[in-house]
């Protein structure tokens, strides 16, 4: 079994790779249909936990926030620390990461120049056109090239986080006439990752036993972040606005994938990060899209929708997108 360098004992990632195969060497040797199951598994028994024990919603309330305020920002502040960048290596990785996100902001809100959108359905469900599942896209990147594909995901996530919360809580602002700025600065994802860059910018290193018991903590954020999105899952109706509704997963789903695939081709990006890129370009939208949209009076049954159906096309578009990358890359 290959050993990941960093990481002593084996991890998911090193379960799905033959020996000898390196991150480079990804696409070539993926199981592309088994990709997402494990973690499609984990979501799953959290909606089943949720509902059919008593281990119900109020128990996950609490999972949630121990999740989005200490163990994911500690994830994401470790992988960054534990595998600096090189930044002449990280600019096209993150060109392309931040240019699948602004094209998806930019065709989510041209939809709302469209006869019969409605504003408030728009202002609320637009995020889910661009923004992502972290969990799940740390949980894969790890699956396609182990720790160092965790620490591509983290500079896209670090990158992406901020330009997402902006883009989704703009239209809600301006609908319910509420401000954003102490929000975005408060936002734990974004205080950990850019403590993490700026940690690596100043070439500073943690004590050995710092470092491993906040890796320790981290590792935990990814199963229960995992479980916490099937516990959140909700058959929202979309009968109030279908059409905007296929629109706004259609560019999630289908506009960004297709354009992740050109983009990393353009830039010639290496093909494990190509894989990166275009898992995080399919995969299935934040399920914190519906707590923005309560918190700021949008929308929530409309969003949680929205959520379900795009968790559910992800699991099989996200190994497709692969699949065509793979296709593609070899012509």
């Amino acid at each position: 079994m290959a050993r990941i360098v960093g990481h002593p004992r084996p991890g998911p990632a090193q379960a799905l790779r033959r020996p000898g195969v390196s991150p480079d060497d990804t696409l070539g040797s993926m199981p592309d249909p088994l990709l997402l199951l494990p973690d499609f598994l984990l979501i799953v028994c959290g909606y089943l936990i949720c509902r059919h024990t008593p281990l119900d919603r109020t128990v996950w309330d609490g999972v949630e926030k121990l999740v989005y305020y200490a163990l994911f920002p500690t994830l994401l502040f470790t992988s960054i620390v534990r595998y600096p960048q090189q930044p002449a290596e990280l600019l096209p990785l993150a060109a392309a990461g931040v240019g699948v996100v602004l094209l998806g902001v930019v065709l989510a809100f041209a939809l709302r120049a469209l006869p019969g959108v409605d504003p408030l359905l728009h202002a609320s469900g637009s995020q889910v056109a661009f923004r992502f599942n972290s969990y799940v896209a740390l949980a894969l990147a790890e699956r396609i090239a182990g720790q160092q594909g965790l620490a591509w995901i983290a500079l896209i996530v670090s990158l992406c986080v901020p330009l997402c919360n902006v883009a989704a809580v703009w239209p809600l602002a301006r609908h319910g006439g509420h401000g954003f700025a102490r929000e975005l600065l408060r936002n734990p994802l974004i205080v950990s990752t850019a403590a993490g860059l700026l940690v690596n910018l100043l070439g500073l290193k943690l004590p050995d036993l710092a470092l491993s018991t906040a890796t320790r903590i981290g590792s935990a954020a990814l199963p229960l972040g995992l479980m916490a999105v099937g516990a959140g899952l909700r058959l929202g109706a979309l009968r109030e606005g279908p059409a905007l509704a296929g629109a706004l997963l259609a560019i999630r789903h289908a506009v960004l994938p297709v354009a992740a695939i050109a983009l990393v081709l353009l830039l010639k990006l290496p093909p494990g990060q190509q894989a990166v890129v275009v898992a995080f370009a399919a995969m299935p939208t934040a399920s914190s899209c519906y707590v923005l949209a309560v918190r700021m009076g949008g929308h929530g049954g409309y969003v949680a929708g929205l959520v379900t159906v795009s968790t559910l096309i992800g699991m099989a578009g996200l190994p497709l997108a692969l699949v065509a990358l793979r296709s593609v890359a070899a012509h």
